[in-house]
């Protein structure tokens, strides 16, 4: 058997972390199985899905790596859930409605004041052709709920082990809406039969709805998948992440300049007990993906964790990897400014911060002038080396009698207008004697 997995965004907003999440793990599980990977959209909420949305998730899966092997919109494909809900109609799982929203809700706001469970009574099941008729005469257009058993369905979850669903304190749910959109439950049952998805893993949100979805799955005579749901993703404070406030989403992270990888590297992580490293590339996740690995318990994503992530794997990145970028950025300074800078950048923008430090015009910072003109005077001719900055910086320390601190911050203050940064050793060369000179004597330069 092949595996083929699905992810099932519907286009109503951005992706976030919780989303990729999943993503990544089907996308993990699929390849780790030599399998398919589908992307569709869910965009049967024609109010809320715009092409903007659906055009940024495909960016957002294609930018993390996550390439698919299908792609589908379920817009395409109205005929085919209109086929098969005459199909559920001609059997009588499928059965028209015809309350309003406000009699519904005054019906469950009379059952709940009655100590009793607000789920849908069928009452529309008694109904007679003749009131049927009546209803429609008056103009009122039904929506149709499918008809459960009423029973416990179960199932083995790969992350929850059995799981029990009485679909007897459900509400029979409505498919079709009363001007005949559906709703997502049925096209997405009839996509996983279509596209013959073997495995669905989700949220554990889902949960209550997979045993839904199972009797419909065996109403329309279909082979069950395999379910996985997932502990959800929260954020540090243990709050919900939303698509449609845009909260960590992944376009947000993009243009903050996360790298793709220190995303993948831990959301494939989190939740496991793993520990969570930079990887470099998909395959190195693939190869120690283990869908058992993944714990019930929510998850926390930490935006600062994700930064600390960054910041290791462009430490660890060569200068090849990000030439073009760099170049993008306006960062001309090649292999020697690279790694000069790499440890003490978080996001690869930060490279310009440094390089307008080292070739740019920056205005110095002179706490003792007499100091630094005696630097000044001892500074070496050129050109610098790694060499230079000891050998100078230790001349200085005898001349003027100090050492530790009192020495080394003054003159990184002149050169580069900071009080922390790369290496001096690394940097001086990279300001060059000339620059070098006009700042320890106090010049923009």
């Amino acid at each position: 058997m092949t595996v083929i997995v699905r992810i099932a965004p519907s286009p109503t907003g951005k992706l976030h972390v919780g989303n990729i999440r999943t993503s990544l793990v089907n996308w993990l599980f699929a390849r780790k199985a030599g399998g398919k990977f589908v992307l569709r959209l869910d965009d049967t909420d024609t109010e809320r899905s715009t092409e903007e949305f659906a055009r940024g998730i495909e960016t957002d899966i294609t930018w993390l790596g996550l390439t698919y092997d299908f792609f589908a919109k379920q817009s395409d494909r109205s005929a085919v859930y209109e086929a098969v809900a005459e199909r559920l109609k001609a059997t009588g799982r499928l059965y028209p409605c015809y309350e309003t929203a406000d009699e519904l809700d005054r019906r469950r706001k009379r059952q709940l004041a009655a100590h009793k469970p607000p789920i849908y009574d069928r009452a529309a099941l008694s109904l007679t052709a003749a009131e049927r008729a009546e209803f429609e005469a008056s103009g009122r257009k039904p929506h149709w709920r499918f008809r459960l058993d009423g029973r416990q369905v179960e199932w083995s979850d790969l992350t929850r082990g059995p799981v029990h669903i009485d679909t007897t304190s459900l509400s029979d749910p409505v498919l079709v809406r009363e001007d005949g959109r559906f709703l997502y439950t049925l096209p997405s049952i009839v996509d996983d039969i279509d596209f013959g998805i073997t495995h669905i893993i989700r949220g554990e949100d889902h949960v209550t709805n997979t045993g839904v979805q199972i009797e419909i799955f065996e109403a329309l005579g279909a082979t069950l998948p395999t379910f996985a749901h997932l502990a959800l993703l929260v954020g540090v404070g243990g709050e919900g992440l939303s698509k449609r406030t845009g909260a960590l989403s992944i376009d947000e992270l993009r243009r903050d300049g996360i790298e793709p990888m220190a995303i993948n590297s831990l959301l494939a992580k989190i939740g496991t007990s793993d520990p969570v490293v930079p990887r470099a590339i998909l395959d190195e996740l693939i190869a120690d993906f283990e869908m058992s690995h993944i714990g019930r318990a929510p998850a926390h994503f930490d935006p600062a964790e994700l930064r600390a992530l960054n910041h290791k794997l462009l430490h660890a990145t060569s200068y090849e990897k990000v030439a073009a970028r760099l170049i993008e950025l306006g960062v001309p300074g090649g292999v020697a400014f690279w790694d000069a800078v790499r440890d003490n950048i978080v996001v690869l923008s930060d490279a310009r911060i440094w390089w307008d430090v080292v070739a740019g015009k920056i205005e110095p910072v002179i706490e003792d002038a007499a100091f630094t003109a005696e630097a000044r005077s001892l500074l070496p001719a050129g050109p610098f080396n790694e060499e230079t900055w000891h050998e100078w910086s230790a001349a200085v320390s005898k001349k003027a009698g100090v050492k530790g601190k009192a020495l080394y911050m003054p003159l990184r203050l002149a050169l580069t207008g900071q009080p922390h940064g790369p290496e001096m050793r690394k940097l001086l060369p990279l300001i060059g004697p000339e620059r070098a000179a006009r700042r320890l004597s106090g010049q923009a330069a």
